[in-house]
Order: C-alpha cells, then sequence, then structure tokens
C-alpha cells in the first residue's frame, strides 16, 4: 500500500487545489458545498463539487492519506479507469444518500471527499480481503472485513444518533458505491469470496430494514 500510481497523484491534486481555492474563496466555497436548498432549485453541480472541497487541513490530509494507502490496491487489481469510475461514483452515491436523507433540511450542507475515499477502501476489502488494517490507537492488526463491517455499523449508529457533525450517510453511501461498483465490474467475486461479499452486505441490509421500518 501507498505507492504514488500518476492516478493516484492527480486526484489528490485535485483534491488539494480545489480545496485550497475554498479555503481562501469564501464564495467559492459557498457555491460548490453540498446544500440541499440549492440542489432542491437545481445545482446539481454540487453533489460532485462538494466532494472535492474541505472544510480544514487536517480533513483534507486525512482523506488523502487513506485515499494514498488504499488508491494502488484498487488500481492495482482494476486499473486507473476502473478507479476513477470507483471513486466518483462513490463520491456522487455518497452525496445523493446524503441527499435522501436531508431532502426536506433545506439548510443541510457538507462537504469533503469521505464518500469517494469510503468507497475506495470498501473496493480494496473486496479485492484483496486478506489484508489488515493498522489503526494510530489500535497495536494489533485489524482484518480488513472487520473493520469494514464496523465502520458501517458505527455509521449506521452516527445516522440514528445525529449528535455530531460527520456526514455519516455520505460515508455509508460511498462505501455502499465501491462495493456495489466493484462486484458490477468484478462478479467473478461473487463466486470466489462469496462469505466476505456476504459479511460485508450485512450492514447494508440492516440499514434497509431500519429505513423501511422508519427507524432511520
Amino acid at each position: 500500500m501507498g505507492d504514488l500510481n500518476l492516478v493516484t497523484v492527480i486526484v489528490i491534486a485535485v483534491n488539494v487545489l480545489i480545496s485550497m481555492k475554498g479555503f481562501k474563496d469564501y464564495s467559492f466555497f459557498e457555491k460548490y458545498k453540498f446544500n440541499t436548498g440549492a440542489i432542491r432549485r437545481g445545482e446539481h453541480v454540487r453533489i460532485l463539487s462538494s466532494g472535492f472541497l474541505h472544510v480544514t487541513n487536517s480533513h483534507l490530509f486525512f482523506n488523502m492519506l487513506t485515499l494514498y494507502f488504499f488508491a494502488p490496491i484498487v488500481i492495482g487489481f482494476l486499473g486507473n479507469w476502473e478507479f476513477i469510475v470507483i471513486y466518483l461514483g462513490s463520491l456522487v452515491l455518497g452525496n445523493l444518500l446524503s441527499y435522501y436523507f436531508h431532502k426536506d433540511e433545506y439548510h443541510y450542507t457538507a462537504v469533503g471527499a469521505s464518500g469517494a475515499v469510503s468507497g475506495i477502501l470498501y473496493s480494496a476489502i473486496l479485492l484483496n480481503p486478506d489484508m489488515s488494517l493498522y489503526m494510530f490507537f489500535i497495536p494489533v492488526p485489524i482484518p480488513a472485513y472487520i473493520f469494514g463491517i464496523g465502520y458501517l455499523l458505527y455509521s449506521i449508529y452516527g445516522m440514528r444518533a445525529n449528535n455530531d457533525n460527520i456526514g455519516h450517510d455520505a460515508h455509508f453511501g460511498g462505501a455502499v458505491g465501491g462495493y456495489v461498483i466493484t462486484l458490477l465490474m468484478v462478479p467473478i467475486l461473487l463466486q470466489v469470496n462469496s462469505l466476505m461479499v456476504g459479511l460485508l452486505a450485512i450492514p447494508i441490509i440492516i440499514l434497509f430494514i431500519l429505513n423501511k421500518t422508519g427507524k432511520i
């Protein structure tokens, strides 16, 4: 993990340049951030553009650091264009899920590449399920699939609690985007890695049930 492919460099550079522009230009930031009311008025570009803006340098850094570690796995298995499709598809699907859950909250706003990065992370887990992840605060490796399931379950908890400023729904939607798009690109994973595919689907099914029963 962590090999800087040219495509990875370009994606990171675009995020940095647009985010820096947003840091310095308030009107630019306001024009392109995710905002439910603006999207309902027809400004659909925000669904895409908001994924390249960030609130702070640390917000930008941690998203790009995660991308740096996991993009090479997706590119190595699938290729450059497939990586771009998963990245942008996850970004859009993450923001569409946010819009679904906040469509009546006209002042709801959000920015960040977290949805896209979550999609790349989940694609990498599907493609290389035997890998382990190392967290700064946990001294032992965590199996990637355990992290993936726990991450989505935590996102569901955050969506239900709705007591912080984290866009859990975009994270969840992005991860689902990476999961679904990767399976569409590599359907053989359903056969050769069916147990892992099924395990990672559990939080998605839980969210579907909670939404249908009106509990989220």
